[in-house]
């Protein structure tokens, strides 16, 4: 038969102190987690808009350089000046 000694008062609060303290830290790291996971899912998603904007810049320079040539453009006066 095992012998049974109970723990001081101080060993159970010190016990009960650091499963306390470990439960914060998982929570806070399954917080930390899903804050990473929502990022990702943000991240994503702006890399898809990019990757949209970037196609839609590539559509209307083709589209301007078949309708005028090749040259460049004053967006503030709206001139195209064709090169030669």
């Amino acid at each position: 038969m095992s012998k049974q000694i109970k723990l001081s008062e101080e060993e159970v609060q010190t016990l009960s102190q650091l499963q306390s303290d470990q439960q914060i830290l998982v929570n806070s790291f399954g917080e930390v987690e899903m804050q990473i996971q929502l990022a990702e899912i943000k991240k994503d998603s702006l890399v898809e808009a990019l990757t949209s904007l970037k196609n839609k810049e590539i559509e209307v320079g083709k589209m301007l350089q078949d309708k005028y040539g090749n040259g460049t453009i004053d967006l503030e006066s709206g001139i195209f000046t064709k090169t030669e």
